[in-house]
């Protein structure tokens, strides 16, 4: 018998079935075989949130929560954070591999001559209130951008495809930049093609009509393009699941897209780091945090911006951000919310409480600090989030289409309702007592 198996036998019928094992994992369509009879279904899964369960093949991001690891394409997070790009980093996580010098310079190009938006986006926009959030005027203007680009709709011509990714690229930090200037009621900001990815972004959100030209701080530039290396992907999270999941109907990426930054505009997606910024205050200072800790430990309060579904060692992620805090602070000044979080890190991390259950800092317990300090308010750290894991998902998208086994996607499910049921007569019904939950 091979030893890539399983042997699985049904004690209700006393029939034993061999399993192959599929790179170490059950197909779930080989459960379906093990039957009580003709008429019956077969053995299915059952895995709410897909805590176990795999729903794709993926080349693009690789994680070991176990071991602190996260890798683009194979390539460490740490090397890419300290030597590229951010776009030269989005040009690996959709292509496969790190571009060349004439790859990277037509690369950038294209995505610069995209970052335009149509003027009637730009009225489309003006329709929300003044003080409408910033994430819902995104994934808002990311699917009206479908009404404008019907050929994207040709989503098996990868040279659409192609075409759509630019646009997105190009656009997301534009739309990011026009929500945040109507938020405070600022005229929106030309794109300038003399900037880099994220000195444009900056240049967008910051520039003063009276200003000739935005001068971006060079520091504060290479902060973002850290900062959006290491929210570019994160493999199958709630997010890249609900792109690959309204991509896999054959929608059209714009809606996609939108699709999946809505989920990631929910407090527990995209959220987190808000959260961090809202204990901090509450903390109010160091001398307070060990009292906060015994808050924690007794299950009056959570620890935010600690522990992550899949890391169980030192998010990655947090180490970078932590060493770009000090040089962003150098420019703005010390956030005096960083003293705290240090002291909070530092308490946490020797407390057997805390390392028994493997809580660590994730990626949001030093970001919202650093967005802070830039001058970006709470409501648009999820934009920004959204900007680079536009890449994420627009590889996801494309590794999805691309991938023979994928069909649209149609979870099982258990039901737990009632047998049949006929008709009764509004005469012969009889009240029942409704469950809170379920008055309307």
């Amino acid at each position: 018998m091979p030893e890539d198996t399983l042997t699985i036998t049904d004690n209700r019928t006393g029939k034993s079935y061999t399993v192959p094992l599929f790179k170490g994992a059950v197909r779930a369509m080989d459960l379906r075989q093990i039957k009580t009879g003709p008429d019956d279904f077969g053995v299915m899964s059952y895995d709410p949130a897909f805590m176990n369960t795999a729903s794709c093949q993926s080349a693009i991001t690789f994680i070991d929560g176990d071991k602190g690891i996260l890798r683009y394409r194979g390539y460490p997070i740490e090397e890419l954070a300290e030597k590229c790009t951010f776009l030269e980093v989005a040009y690996l996580i959709l292509f496969g591999e790190l571009p060349t010098e004439s790859e990277l310079r037509e690369w950038v190009d294209k995505v610069t001559h995209h970052t335009m938006i149509h003027e009637n986006i730009k009225k489309f926009m003006d329709g929300f209130h003044h003080d409408a959030h910033p994430m819902g005027m995104f994934v808002s203007t990311i699917a009206a951008l479908s009404t404008f680009y019907p050929d994207a709709k040709n989503i098996h011509d990868r040279h659409s495809r192609h075409l759509q990714i630019l646009r997105l690229v190009g656009k997301v930090p534009t739309i990011a930049a026009y929500a945040y200037r109507h938020s405070l009621g600022l005229p929106y900001v030309y794109p300038d093609n003399s900037l880099s990815y994220t000195e444009n972004f900056m240049s967008m959100l910051w520039k003063m009509p009276a200003e000739p030209k935005y001068e971006p701080n060079p520091v504060l530039a290479r902060a973002l393009d850290i900062l959006f290396i290491l929210h570019a992907d994160h493999e199958q999270n709630c997010s890249a699941n609900a792109m690959r999941s309204v991509g896999s109907a054959h929608a059209d990426p714009y809606v996609a897209t939108a699709a999946a930054a809505a989920a990631l505009s929910g407090p527990l997606h995209g959220g987190a780091n808000e959260a961090v910024l809202r204990m901090l205050d509450e903390i109010g200072s160091v001398d307070n945090v060990p009292a906060y800790i015994e808050k924690v430990k007794a299950g009056h309060v959570r620890l935010m911006g600690f522990g992550h579904r899949i890391y169980k060692n030192y998010d990655p992620r947090a180490r970078i951000i932590k060493q770009t805090a000090d040089e962003v602070f150098k420019v703005t000044g010390r956030n005096p919310k960083l003293d705290i979080a240090l002291e909070l890190e530092r308490i946490a991390l020797q407390d057997e409480y805390f390392v028994s259950r493997k809580l660590y800092p994730n990626v949001d317990f030093y970001s919202g600090i650093i967005y802070q300090a830039m001058g970006f308010t709470p409501d648009m750290f999820t934009v920004l989030f959204a900007i680079p894991r536009t890449v994420g998902w627009l590889a996801q998208w494309q590794e999805m289409l691309e991938d023979p086994e994928q069909k649209i996607a149609r979870p099982r499910q258990i039901y737990i309702g009632h047998g049949l049921r006929h008709f009764v007569p509004m005469k012969d019904r009889t009240g029942r007592e409704v469950p809170e939950t379920q008055k309307v």
